[in-house]
């Protein structure tokens, strides 16, 4: 007879195969054929909602590896959400306005974007948005990311351009939209103004000067130390092309100044605090004729140095002692603080430079050329007329257009603003972040400190791809007018037709029959060139998506991106929403790091270091890529390589084998009928039970916390541990071996089953293709897809605290014999441990608590025989950390049965079996 026959051995009648990059697309094509989301919008249907809203990736080249981080992060949390019990419907979107993707249009074009209209860039720029929406949608549909791929929100639609325009209407009319003359970051190579989100800090040369001012008017009478001495106020920048456009120079209201005769013979005026360093930057000695308070220069008049023109003296809480000479150089049109200041004093918000970063034809000297280049000009003109002290080079942190990488200045120019004092929105603001659970938590001091010490908005961009600001112009008397009534119509028009028309109809076509200038009365006009920042587009999203859609609701209950968005999306969407609504729009905000190489350095192309989603999922899979997602603790930088990739791989395989094991041994089982009650369940596999909860409490906290290593660390080590090494391993003979409806085997099917079904739903979020895979293949009645099933549902009632005591020490006794084994093997006294007889010697406690267990140590151990002696022969092995346990390793009496390969002394006494052992005969019989 062949008792293999009579084997209850694992089916391998199922695809669990691994071979991701292929079976993947299978799966995709799957869900898309059962309409997978539809299926998740029913399911949900009369569940609370929960919503996170997408921040809109850029519509320009493919997903890059930061891109799948971000929206496989999402995607985890949605779909933990819907097994929750929540309705967490997911609209992807997409900003598809603005400069990236205009420069790439008129690069494509050449010499010939000279020849078209505005209208016909709009064209082109939308045609270029639109095929890469269609790319990147593919690519993050192969992540295995759902949503509602087939109506995601667009920037550039009618209905969110209409929305945009809106917005901005509502700033209007409760008066925070206004504007002025202001400095802002300008970018001379893309020809546009710049929002704090759109200037990245980097490492510059430029050369930094200290500049004799000299005074107008002897001081003898205030500092009689001074009398008859021509004096010079001496300041410092690192900007000299910003000298023509000097009006003033600041001081510290609270400094002492000093006035020092140099050895050149010259006598000049800085802070007290700073005239060593001075004197050393610029090689000079220096005796102290006088130390007096700022305040007695206040309004004093200086020389500029190369101009016929004066220099007031002001005082201003911004001077430091920080660096130069604690006399600040002021030009109005070319600083935030010197504005702030300018605007004290009266000064002009002078501004020499044309928008190609270029003085103005009629400046003196420096006429047509760029400001970096009049850098050498400048000084030269400065050691001409003598009023130069000290140069040199220095590296510095100076800021750059976030686009072209290019070095941006500070101009001044009409710009259109939003303010962060008017309606208080700045003290809305920072009441609002106080009331955001911000994850992680330094996340609230980052943005609060951004908020706090922002300046006004400036909404305004020189460009044409974007929405027109709805304003108009009086061609009488030049008035602007930014009503709030037209904007609204004007908003409405374009959620009709798109914004497009604003280039196409007459400025008369979006008036109100009878409107007239209200400052003149005149009726004709012409209409705004400048567009809107692209951050405010996005940062309207609640606006335009998540109060216009059924499905969603504002505030959300999450945005998710990256920590630069704390000066981005997070930040735009704040002021947006808080300036028309009074409130954030969020009620959490998540964070994660950027995405290293794996030496913890940022991609370059040029490094070569690069890991592009596409080389990963090709390679492993997108269910690996996830899994390193979640692997992650995504508040810090992340790294990733390929050396990282095939460690996570070999973490993906002990999971899937462990499923496909336990899926291979539950194939005769049907959880309706075969189910075994806990209560009648050997200790064995009451303390696999008391695992799996614990498993299910760390891992749907982990969810609930947003902390998804924890989570991988939990899974990866209950199927490496727990099961395959420990529970699954002594399992095996059992389930194998026993009547096929036994209760034995059954109890331990029981477990098994419990022990997958509650591990596939669990890792659904995560291993969505795989968990999907495995689902299919499960016995019993459930849901057609688990992506609509819910969490394990927590069963407390089967956590044994002292069950679990008493088997820790029964593990930690089976490590030893363990050793012990591997000792025998090696000096090849057996092979497999089924070769083996082990006898145990212990003494007190351990004595008696390995008799109580004596009958199931051969089971436990995975050897013929295990007995406890008084006494031990041959080769003893000593146990390490258990007082007075020794082992002994033998070769097992008596005969292999043919059925389990365990040896046996009462082989032969039946005579129809006598190649069996007692414990299969009766399996058999």
């Amino acid at each position: 007879m062949d008792y293999k026959d009579t084997l209850n051995l694992p089916s391998t009648n199922f695809p669990m195969k691994g071979n991701l990059p292929q079976r993947e697309p299978e799966m995709l094509k799957h869900w898309n054929e059962i309409d997978i989301n539809q299926k998740i919008d029913e399911a949900g249907a009369n569940r609370p909602r929960y919503i996170l809203h997408d921040g809109p990736p850029y519509a320009n080249g493919h997903i890059h590896i930061g891109h799948a981080l971000n929206k496989i992060l999402k995607d985890i949390v949605l779909k933990s959400k819907r097994m929750e019990g929540f309705a967490a419907p997911y609209v992807p979107g997409w900003d598809c306005h603005g400069l990236p993707i205009e420069l790439q249009v008129e690069k494509n074009l050449g010499s010939k974007k000279h020849e078209i209209s505005k209208l016909e860039m709009r064209k082109l720029c939308r045609e270029y948005a639109a095929k890469f929406v269609g790319i990147q949608r593919e690519e993050f549909e192969r992540l295995g990311i759902f949503g509602d791929w087939d109506e995601p929100y667009l920037t550039m639609n009618a209905s969110y351009e209409g929305a945009t325009a809106r917005e901005l209407a509502r700033f209007a009319e409760n008066g925070g939209l206004y504007k002025g003359k202001k400095p802002v970051h300008w970018c001379s190579s893309c020809g546009t103004a710049l929002a704090e989100a759109e200037v990245e800090y980097a490492d510059h040369k430029s050369p930094s000067v200290f500049v004799k001012f000299a005074l107008k008017e002897d001081l003898g009478s205030a500092v009689p130390a001074l009398s008859g001495k021509k004096a010079s106020m001496v300041i410092w920048t690192t900007t000299p092309w910003t000298l023509p456009a000097n009006l003033a120079i600041a001081l510290h209201p609270e400094l002492d100044y000093v006035a020092l005769a140099l050895n050149s013979g010259d006598v000049v005026i800085v802070a007290d605090g700073l005239k060593e360093s001075f004197l050393k930057e610029i090689g000079a000695e220096g005796e102290v004729l006088a130390k007096f308070p700022s305040k007695i220069l206040e309004k004093k008049l200086a020389r500029h140095p190369f101009y016929d023109q004066d220099s007031i003296i002001l005082l201003g809480e911004h001077v430091t002692l920080e660096a130069g000479t604690g006399c600040v150089h002021t030009a109005p049109g070319h600083g935030q603080e010197d504005y702030e200041l300018g605007l004290q004093a009266g000064l002009d918000i002078y501004n020499p430079v044309d928008n190609r970063g270029r003085f103005y034809e009629n400046i003196e000297f420096f006429a047509g050329q760029f400001v970096f280049d009049a850098n050498k000009n400048v000084i030269e003109k400065l050691i001409e007329v003598g009023a130069l002290l000290g140069s040199k080079e220095i590296s510095h942190s100076y800021p750059h257009c976030w686009r072209c990488k290019k070095p941006v200045i500070f101009r001044a120019t009409e710009q259109w603003f939003i303010s962060m004092e008017k309606n208080d929105l700045r003290g809305k603001a920072l009441s609002e972040i106080n009331n955001v659970n911000w994850i992680p938590k330094w996340g609230r001091e980052r943005i609060y400190g951004m908020i706090e010490n922002r300046p006004d908005w400036c909404v305004s961009r020189q460009r044409s791809w974007g929405v027109p600001i709805a304003a108009f112009y009086c061609k009488s008397c030049g008035n602007v007018m930014a009503d709030g009534k037209v904007m609204h119509h004007v908003a409405d028009l374009f959620a009709e037709h798109t914004s497009d028309i604003w280039y196409d109809w007459d400025a008369a076509k979006f008036l109100p029959e009878g409107t007239t200038c209200p400052s003149c009365g005149k009726d004709e006009f012409e209409k705004e060139g400048d567009i809107l920042d692209v951050w405010f587009d996005s940062g309207t999203s609640h606006a335009a998506v998540l109060e216009l859609r059924e499905n969603l609701g504002s505030p959300a209950d999450m945005y998710l991106e990256g920590s630069d968005q704390h000066r981005g999306w997070f930040h735009s969407s704040l002021l947006a929403s808080v300036g028309t609504r009074g409130r954030a729009p969020y009620k959490n905000v998540l964070t994660h790091g950027f995405v290293m190489d794996g030496a913890g350095r940022k991609m370059s192309k040029s490094v070569g270091n690069v890991v592009a989603p596409e080389d990963v999922i090709k390679k492993f899979g997108g269910d690996v890529l996830r899994l390193w997602v979640a692997a992650q603790d995504y508040r810090d930088d992340l790294r990733i390589s390929q050396e990282i990739l095939t460690r996570l791989s070999e973490s993906y395989r002990r999971i899937r084998n462990t499923c496909r094991y336990i899926l291979g041994n539950i194939h005769d089982f049907n959880p309706e009928t075969d189910c075994v009650a806990y209560a009648d369940m050997p200790e064995l596999d009451r303390w696999a039970m008391h695992q799996l909860e614990l498993l299910k409490e760390k891992v749907l906290a982990s969810y609930n916390d947003s902390e998804f290593h924890i989570l991988y660390h939990a899974v990866n080590g209950f199927c490496t541990v727990e099961m395959s090494a420990f529970y699954l391993d002594i399992l095996k003979d059992r389930v194998y071996t026993s009547k096929k409806d036994s209760v034995a085997r059954r109890s331990g099917q029981t477990v098994m089953y419990k022990v997958l079904d509650a591990l596939v739903r669990m890792v659904a979020p995560v291993l969505s293709f795989t968990a999907e895979e495995v689902w299919a293949e499960m016995p019993g009645n459930r849901e057609s897809s688990v992506h609509l099933a819910l969490f394990p549902a927590l069963t407390p009632e089967v956590k044994d605290d002292a069950l679990s005591v008493r088997w820790e020490k029964i593990i930690k006794i089976r490590s030893e014999v363990s050793k012990a084994l591997e000792l025998a093997r090696v000096k090849k006294v057996i092979g497999h441990s089924l070769d083996a007889a082990v006898s145990l010697k212990a003494s007190g406690d351990t004595e008696a608590f390995l008799k109580e267990y004596a009958a199931q140590l051969p089971e436990i151990f995975i050897v013929s025989k295990a007995e406890l002696c008084d006494g031990l022969s041959g080769e003893v092995y000593q146990a390490e950390g258990i007082e007075g346990l020794e082992v002994a390793v033998s070769a097992a009496p008596g005969e292999k049965c043919e059925r389990c390969w365990c040896y046996s002394e009462e082989l032969g006494k039946d005579a129809e079996h006598a190649a069996i052992c007692p414990k299969c005969l009766a399996a058999v019989k």
